[in-house]
């Protein structure tokens, strides 16, 4: 699978329900545990003092991370996504090639 860098946005359209907030945001919780278990999501950061999400994000390729991934998240019709395809550094220490590896 390819690494994708992902930021996203949330933004509750005005006259949304604190429970339907409530709702999605449960249903995100779970959702986010099973892409997590696919692995498809590898990591999850909040900067701190925003309210906006950094993460690790693992597909195929750009078309199923937005499909099959990003695209089942209940909260993705309130989010601006912006997606960064990734590739290994050659001087990445996390390299399975890495000459210290």
């Amino acid at each position: 699978m390819r690494e994708f860098l992902v930021e996203i946005t949330t933004t509750v359209p005005e006259g949304t329900s604190q429970d339907e907030v409530d709702r999605r945001r449960a249903a995100e919780a779970v959702r986010a545990k099973e892409l997590a278990a696919t692995g498809n999501l590898a990591r999850l950061w909040r900067p701190v003092g925003e309210l906006r999400s950094v993460g690790i994000w693992c597909a195929a390729d750009e078309d199923e991370l937005h499909e099959k991934v990003l695209g089942t998240l209940p909260l993705r019709p309130w989010m601006t996504l912006t997606v960064t395809a990734l590739e290994s550094h050659p001087n990445d220490p996390g390299r399975s090639d890495h000459p210290s590896a």
